[in-house]
């Protein structure tokens, strides 16, 4: 039971990483982002699934419970595409302000 409960903790807070994904991609700016919210949200995936590693009962019965890393892992790439988005954007932040100064 509490594997499920930790997967819809996970699930509704990654609910919203695609969106955001999608919005950044769209909007083609950093405005409004922050580097260290995205890099403090990363450290704690990475924490979450080293947690999931290194525990021995989750990895005895990992055949079965397997589902719960995947959402960790999941939601740590979302979160990392966002970030490959912020840097893109803020070169094209760069870009446009550049164009602007001239």
């Amino acid at each position: 039971m509490s594997e499920i409960l930790e997967i819809l903790m996970i699930v509704s807070f990654g609910a919203s990483w695609p969106f955001n994904v999608i919005k950044s991609w769209r909007a083609r700016t950093t405005k409004g982002k922050s580097l260290l919210f995205l890099c403090l949200i990363l450290f704690g995936y990475i924490a979450g699934i080293a947690s999931k590693l290194l525990n021995e009962a989750y990895m005895a019965s990992f055949a079965s419970k397997w589902y719960v890393l995947f959402f960790y892992v999941l939601n740590f790439v979302m979160v990392g595409a966002d970030l490959v988005l912020y840097i893109r954007n803020r070169r094209l932040d760069k870009k446009k302000n550049a164009e602007t100064l001239q």
